[in-house]
């Protein structure tokens, strides 16, 4: 990361403020993740719920289960990944 050569006390204000709109846009990330995963979770449930007698139909609905459930899981990863680099290029401040 561009502030791991910097110690934490040597960031401005505007550097802090920066990280601080990066660890919300990481947020903001995740979410629309889940999100995403939830409609794919909904969809194949839903395929599944009206069109239940057709092979094919079924085989759809879980294959849009499971990548519902790749696209939380990948989601989730990622952000724990980009918290902990940047938890790594600032620490919370103390009060």
């Amino acid at each position: 990361m561009a502030y791991e050569r910097f110690e934490s006390n040597e960031l401005t204000l505007r550097d802090r403020l920066a990280i601080d709109r990066t660890r919300l846009a990481n947020e903001r990330t995740v979410l629309s993740y889940l999100r995403a995963a939830f409609m794919l979770l909904v969809a194949g449930a839903t395929v599944i719920k009206l069109f239940g007698d057709s092979h094919a139909a079924v085989a759809t609905g879980w294959a849009l289960i499971a990548i519902g459930v790749g696209v939380a899981l990948f989601g989730g990863r990622r952000f724990a990944a980009m918290r902990r680099a940047i938890d790594r290029a600032m620490p919370p401040a103390s009060s």
